[in-house]
C-alpha cells in the first residue's frame, strides 16, 4: 500500500506515523554481484558463495550499502509525495546496520516520518527507517534519512 502525501502540510500530519511496510523484496547473488561492480567491493563474503559457506554467515551476504540504497527502490512504493516541484536525498543523521541481509533472504522498509522543517524554499524531511529480514528479529538496516523537498 502506498501512501500519498500532499504537501508541506500532508508531510507534518504523518510525522510520528508509520508508513505502511513495503513488499518485500528478495535479495539474489546477481544483484549483490551487480552492486559489487557498481562500487568496486567485490569482498568474498558477498561474491564468493562457494568460500562464504564457510564464512561465519554460512553463506553470502548483502553489502551494507546495498541494503540502504534499496531505500531508494522502497520508499516511494510507501510514499508517494506531491506538492513539490521536486525532491532530492539530502543525506543521513545516522546509520548502522545491526544484522546481515543473506543473499535469498527477503528484506522490507518500515519507515516513519520523524521530523519536518522548514527550509528556504521548501522542506527538510527526516524518515526514520529499518530494513528488515523476514524471520529475523534484528533489523538488518537501521537510518535516519534527510530529504529536501521544494516548490
Amino acid at each position: 500500500m502506498t501512501v500519498t502525501v500532499n504537501g508541506v502540510d500532508g508531510l507534518r500530519e504523518r510525522i510520528g506515523t508509520p508508513l505502511p511496510p513495503s513488499d518485500w523484496h528478495l535479495v539474489t547473488q546477481e544483484q549483490v554481484n551487480q552492486f559489487a561492480d557498481a562500487t568496486g567491493d567485490h569482498q568474498w563474503i558477498h561474491v564468493d558463495p562457494e568460500r562464504a559457506k564457510a564464512g561465519p554467515f554460512g553463506g553470502p551476504i548483502a553489502h551494507g550499502y546495498l541494503t540502504l540504497s534499496l531505500a531508494s527502490y522502497f520508499l516511494p512504493k510507501v510514499m508517494q509525495v506531491e506538492g513539490f516541484a521536486m525532491g532530492v536525498n539530502y543525506g543521513l543523521n545516522k546509520l548502522r546496520f545491526p544484522s546481515p541481509v543473506p543473499v535469498g533472504g527477503n528484506l522490507r522498509l518500515n519507515a516513519t516520518i520523524a521530523d519536518v522543517k522548514d527550509i528556504s524554499g521548501g522542506v527538510e524531511v527526516t524518515v526514520d527507517m529499518q530494513f528488515e529480514v523476514e524471520g529475523n528479529d534484528k533489523p538488518a538496516c537501521v537510518a535516519q534519512a534527510v530529504y529536501r523537498y521544494y516548490s
